[in-house]
């Protein structure tokens, strides 16, 4: 078997990390020399290693991030120097993950809670958590759509199953009549199993009018603020800034 059989051999059996880098490694044992049984494990690391990233590529695309090059390491923490850094961090280990918790971000407009919540995203999924990101409104056309399509069991489920849902930019838009019952659904359904992330630029007190239904909006808030981090962002606005040194 020449190297190119053995290389269409490995593809088959699903080793294209070991085909990818086989002649490199043939060359490197002889170049320095190597032992059979270290070229082999050089292989087995390289065909793990390749595994292992195109996981995290599949899982962050199934994330959805809006804005996926957002991490803790772009993120200016100076701007807002009264941003509660060390719970941020305490988030981002996924410690919170792993004890099926909640975390709510609040704040005005353009002060981070989305670049920290999708941040936040990114590093659970590196992790080895499974991540879905939705803003509100998104979130809601598809369970308006899975109801009209009658897979809305399904999608309920495949809601409640991730072990992160980011619903992001709670308040930003005008909400439809269903908001409520959908929300606390994916709430209730999620309590104590998984965790759920959620941003808003809407002071918890105005929940109950933004969603026309009170009694949902304290069934929410009771779950997620039972095992909930509170991150209160800003006050000072990025786009604010932005539009000001424009001027």
């Amino acid at each position: 078997m020449n190297l190119s059989e053995l290389q269409r051999s490995m593809r088959q059996l699903r080793l294209g990390g070991m085909a990818a880098v086989l002649e490199t490694r043939l060359r490197q044992a002889q170049a320095e020399p190597m032992a059979p049984i270290d070229l082999l494990a050089t292989l087995v690391s390289d065909e793990l290693t390749r595994r292992a990233d195109r996981l995290l590529d599949r899982r962050r695309k199934l994330a959805a991030f809006r804005d996926p090059h957002k991490t803790l390491d772009n993120f200016d923490f100076t701007f807002n120097p009264k941003l509660n850094r060390s719970l941020v961090f305490d988030l981002a280990t996924g410690a919170f993950i792993d004890r099926r918790e909640d975390a709510l971000f609040l704040g005005p407009g353009g002060t981070g809670k989305s670049h920290l919540a999708q941040a936040i995203g990114q590093a659970a999924i590196q992790q080895g958590h499974k991540v879905l990101y939705r803003e509100t409104h998104i979130l809601l056309e598809e369970i308006a759509e899975a109801t009209l399509d009658g897979s809305r069991k399904q999608y309920m489920e495949s809601i409640a199953s991730v072990a992160l849902l980011i619903v992001d930019d709670f308040g930003m838009r005008k909400l439809p009549q269903t908001a409520a019952e959908d929300l606390l659904e994916i709430i209730m359904r999620r309590y104590e199993r998984a965790s759920t992330l959620l941003t808003s630029n809407r002071p918890v007190d105005d929940w109950g009018k933004l969603l026309a239904d009170v009694a949902a909006v304290g069934a929410m808030l009771d779950r997620l603020l039972h095992h909930g981090h509170v991150l209160k962002c800003g006050p000072k606005s990025w786009r604010t800034r932005t539009a000001n040194a424009a001027d």
